[in-house]
């Protein structure tokens, strides 16, 4: 409402950045901002039907994908044990932390040694902890909570899989992108995604890892296991996760933002007074 009203009152114009869950969630509210932006700004094809459909204009609309810092491939050997990586809040149930617990008696089947390591805090760290013991698979499972930025990128480094298999919640929203698959992808990692929501435009299926039904632990219990028994599909996958995570680097999302800002600051420019 700030920016509406410095907008009719001083004629500057307002960009407004959308995700995800304040979309679906925001009600008239998200509609207000959406339809009297001069530019709405989607990060994936997701955002951008999502703001569509709640009152954007789509001649004002762009996306712009988020970015990732540039970093270099691991110069050290993943763990000796198969793990398998998760990082993400311990606070919405749609990320898939649930399903992949599901998963994990069956991927223990084929992978004996399978380690789950979750990275994250939050309100359903017990409730996880929780399933894992009713399903008997807590020797497999590591809760590690909120850690450094050194240590999430150790684990990445260490780490065979990424997987956040995101779903979209029955109060929509989900996954906006997906900013860790590019992280994991930036060491190297295949990912095992949902294939909606986001993760359409962070993982390319079967170049960068794998887009599976998320509602289905059967289907990411497959996709875990395949990467997990072909070490040469995975580093195939993570190679070329890595080569795209560099085409999406802050540096560049950062000059096609400020591309656009100009272009709107420009065209909204009041006439020079005489």
């Amino acid at each position: 409402p700030a920016a509406v009203f410095i907008r009719r009152s001083m004629g500057v114009p307002y960009v407004q950045y959308v995700h995800s869950q304040e979309v679906a969630r925001g009600g008239r509210l998200a509609r207000f901002a959406l339809s009297n932006a001069a530019v709405v700004v989607a990060v994936s094809r997701h955002a951008f039907d999502l703001a569509l459909a709640h009152g954007a204009f789509r001649h004002r609309l762009h996306v712009i994908h988020p970015g990732v810092d540039e970093g270099e491939l691991p110069l050290t050997a993943r763990a000796s044990r198969p793990t398998i990586l998760t990082v993400a809040r311990l606070e919405e149930w749609y990320k898939g932390h649930d399903v992949i617990l599901r998963a994990l008696p069956l991927v223990r089947a084929r992978v004996p040694e399978v380690l789950w390591a979750a990275v994250g805090d939050g309100p359903l760290s017990d409730v996880y902890a929780s399933i894992a013991r009713c399903l008997g698979v807590e020797n497999s499972v590591r809760f590690l909570g909120a850690l450094s930025d050194a240590d999430r990128n150790a684990w990445f480094d260490s780490a065979h899989v990424f997987a956040m298999p995101s779903r979209i919640p029955a109060n929509g929203g989900g996954e906006g992108f997906g900013i860790v698959y590019l992280e994991a992808g930036s060491h190297g990692l295949p990912s095992v995604a949902g294939n909606m929501a986001g993760a359409l435009d962070a993982v390319v299926d079967g170049v960068t890892g794998l887009l599976v039904d998320p509602t289905s632990h059967v289907a990411v219990a497959d996709a875990l296991t395949s990467l997990l028994t072909d070490p040469d599909q995975a580093s195939t996958m993570g190679r070329a996760a890595a080569v795209r995570a560099r085409e999406f680097s802050w540096r560049l999302a950062s000059h096609r933002v400020e591309a656009l800002l100009a272009e709107t600051a420009a065209s909204t420019r009041p006439p020079a007074q005489r």
